[in-house]
């Protein structure tokens, strides 16, 4: 037996988790400053306003048509209302605006607030403070219909000059996006943050369109279930719209292939369904980037772009860094749309962009090297294809050369590859070399200049199965003088969905099929005497579900079936650089305390050579204190496959969160247990309520679901 620890990187606000790896950690983080809002509130006739540093505090309720009320925190300028009307900006999402995202919604609007806007924070129906039941999935119809309704309360407010910009990331982000589809007439604008445009192939249910599994579908249902704070109350009428509501993995589970049930929100390939300005910013490190440059391409209206080197948080909080100030851009582009100013920011290049310099593999990197550079739009000036043929000597023979000899190469599929490469497409990761022992790899001799790379590189496989369902991932891959291998971004394929991702179909074994596996939205140099490698794998596990067949494939190689990459080459040099300001501190907050694992937290990897099995091992804990008590949360995830019997995956999730509220100490607890065989997947989630650790409820949900090509 071989155990790998794995330590993780300290958290930066998770509130909008990855939806967030280890979203109640951060719950835990900004809970602290509830009791701060209660002094201030306390002191208030009504509980209506209270006053924050720097800014005005209240708390409104909007009516929906069905009488249901949404609850909203608006934070505006000191003096507020004046005689002056305001724009309005709004983030709409379930993070728990009164607990889960207090502290960084405080941070994060007040830049805003300061620069005469009024920010509406509104948690969605059935989630956090707002009245009914709570959606049966994410970005609902009900949640938009909702939505609908708010931009015109906003817009309709006395204090408000009739302007709404949205913005947001990751559900906020999302959110804006399918907002600006249904063409609010208040609506004028948007700021979109680590969010997509196709959910089906993008989002964190499906990635790449093979089933994913991990740390958000615990973290979310824990906080689906839970009361509102600070009260948590356990009434009935509560406990039955949140605690007795249907898991949504289990509706996410029942869809998986592109449908209705994900084209519904999904804005691509129809870009002329948004008609307002859309400014875009996103992070290397993130799994939501592709849909920049497919925005800036396609879309016809107005659209910016910031992307840098961060992972799934906001810019002014980056890690790894470097930071920036961001809300200066986003306050010219307010101005702009929202109160009619001609702030020259349609004047300036649409894009700007982090091209990422070589760095060493590792969890801990603080600082991404490399430099800023501007682009006047998409695709940028001077990007070239540069096609890198693989060859029977495992080389990467670029384009133009002698012509490649034919041949093919056998990979036996090992279905516990993958840890390496993380849990999605995103965030640091370990060295590859691992990994690569276990895939094919094609490589180019020490490069004797530059090469830069910005955009998204596609890869093009001729190759046989021996399975009906087989998968291919790609990764390129950087390879130091030294040997040390550095993921620079990769991308999946499922064999079935090679036509379609609607309409998926089997392999037929022997066949030789084209499979286009396109790689996500990068930036990189590779410096001389580096190498670049391609390395392709069948299996790419925690982060995919396997295959449930024992399988091996062979890659053609040369000819007619020559296999190969394209990568997106730029000039080394740009004329355009921007410049951004170091991120402002804001006052912080007093009375608060917290300690406690961030993401990736610990993992560790567990290999059985023996019997040939794996477990990987993810777990995360935090402890909060505060005038009205203390509360904790503890999240573990165990992944266990064994190489002999890809079918028999299996995944196990706890998550508990204990708040001590007038001396009574409620504890919510999720369990998850997801496994399969050949031919289904079979779930259970049970939640637990206990009072002082007593069962007062439980609900258990049991359900086997076909494998529809997954």
């Amino acid at each position: 037996m071989i155990n790998l620890m794995i330590n993780g990187l300290s958290c930066p606000d998770r509130t909008v988790a990855r939806r967030p790896p280890t979203a109640l950690v951060c719950l835990a983080a900004t809970l602290v400053v509830l009791a701060c809002l209660l002094a201030a509130l306390a002191a208030t006739p009504g509980g209506a306003q209270a006053a924050y540093p720097g800014m005005v505090f209240r708390q409104s309720q909007i009516a929906m048509p069905d009488g249901v009320r949404l609850a909203a925190n608006l934070f505006a300028p000191e003096g507020w209302p004046g005689a002056e009307r305001l724009p309005v900006l709004l983030e709409y999402l379930p993070y728990r605006k009164d607990d889960w995202s207090a502290l960084r919604d405080y941070e994060l609007h007040r830049y805003f607030v300061q620069h005469g806007y009024v920010v509406a924070r509104v948690d969605i129906r059935g989630t956090g403070a707002s009245e009914g039941k709570q959606p049966d999935r994410e970005y609902s119809e009900q949640e938009q219909q909702d939505g609908m309704v708010v931009i015109d309360w906003l817009a309709r407010q006395s204090w408000s000059n009739g302007n709404v910009g949205m913005l947001g990331i990751s559900w906020g982000g999302f959110n804006a996006i399918q907002m600006a589809m249904r063409r609010p007439p208040a609506l004028k604008a948007i700021i979109a943050m680590c969010a997509t445009d196709e959910l089906f192939h993008d989002d964190i249910h499906y990635i790449d369109g093979m089933m994913h599994l991990d740390e958000f579908e615990l973290s979310m249902d824990v906080t689906n279930a839970l009361s509102p704070a600070p009260d948590f109350p356990i009434d009935e009428a509560t406990l039955n719209a949140r605690f007795d509501a249907q898991p949504w993995f289990l509706i996410y589970l029942q869809h998986q292939r592109d449908s209705a049930f994900w084209r519904r929100a999904s804005l691509r390939p129809d870009y002329a369904r948004i008609n307002v300005p859309v400014f875009l910013i996103g992070g290397f490190l993130d799994g939501y980037r592709d849909s920049i440059p497919r925005m800036m391409e396609s879309m016809r209206t107005p659209v910016k772009a910031i992307v840098g080197p961060w992972n799934h948080t906001f810019p002014h909080d980056a890690e790894p860094g470097p930071e920036i100030e961001w809300r200066e851009k986003a306050v010219r582009w307010w101005d702009q749309w929202l109160k009619g100013r001609d702030t020259g920011i349609l004047r300036e290049p649409r894009l700007d962009v982090y091209l990422r310099h070589s760095y060493a593999p590792g969890l801990t990197l603080a600082q991404v090297p490399g430099e800023w550079r501007s682009e006047a739009g998409w695709p940028p000036a001077g990007q070239r294809d540069a096609t890198y043929s693989f060859t029977p000597a495992h080389a990467l023979a670029p384009s133009g050369g002698a012509p490649t000899l034919k041949g093919a190469h056998v990979l036996r599929c090992t279905p516990t590859a993958g840890i390496e490469a993380g849990f999605w497409w995103g965030e640091l990761a370990a060295d590859q070399r691992p990994f690569d022992a276990q895939s094919l790899v094609y490589d180019t001799e020490p490069l004797r200049e530059e090469v830069a790379v910005l955009g998204l590189p596609r890869t093009v496989l001729y190759a046989t199965a021996t399975a009906p369902l087989a998968n291919w991932f790609v990764r390129l891959e950087d390879i130091a003088p030294d040997g040390a291998v550095t993921l620079v971004t990769g991308g999946g394929l499922s064999g079935a969905q090679r036509d379609s991702a609607s309409d998926p179909k089997p392999l037929q074994p022997a066949r030789v099929y084209e499979f286009r596996v396109p790689l996500h939205f990068t930036s990189w140099v590779f410096p001389p005497g580096h190498r670049i490698r391609v390395a392709v794998s069948n299996a790419l596990w925690p982060m995919i579900w396997p295959t449930p067949y024992a399988l091996s494939t062979t890659l053609h190689l040369g000819g007619d079936d020559a296999s190969h990459i394209v990568l997106p080459v730029v000039p080394r040099q740009s004329s355009a650089r921007p410049s951004f300001s170091a991120p402002e501190s804001t006052p912080p907050l007093p009375g608060h305390s917290s300690k406690g694992d961030g993401w990736p937290g610990d993992f560790r990897v567990e290999r059985d050579a023996e019997h040939g099995s794996t477990r990987v091992t993810w777990g995360s804990s935090s402890r909060t204190t505060f005038p009205w008590g203390v509360e904790e949360s503890r999240e573990k995830i165990v992944y266990d496959l064994a190489d002999a019997h890809p079918a028999d995956n299996s995944v196990r999730g706890d998550a508990d969160f204990d708040v001590d509220v007038r001396d009574t100490v409620l504890t919510w607890r999720v369990h998850l247990k997801l496994t399969s065989d050949v031919a289904q997947f079979h779930c259970i989630i049970e939640r637990e309520l206990l009072k002082d650790g007593f069962q007062l409820r439980s609900r258990t949900w049991k359900a086997d679901i076909a494998r529809d090509n997954q």
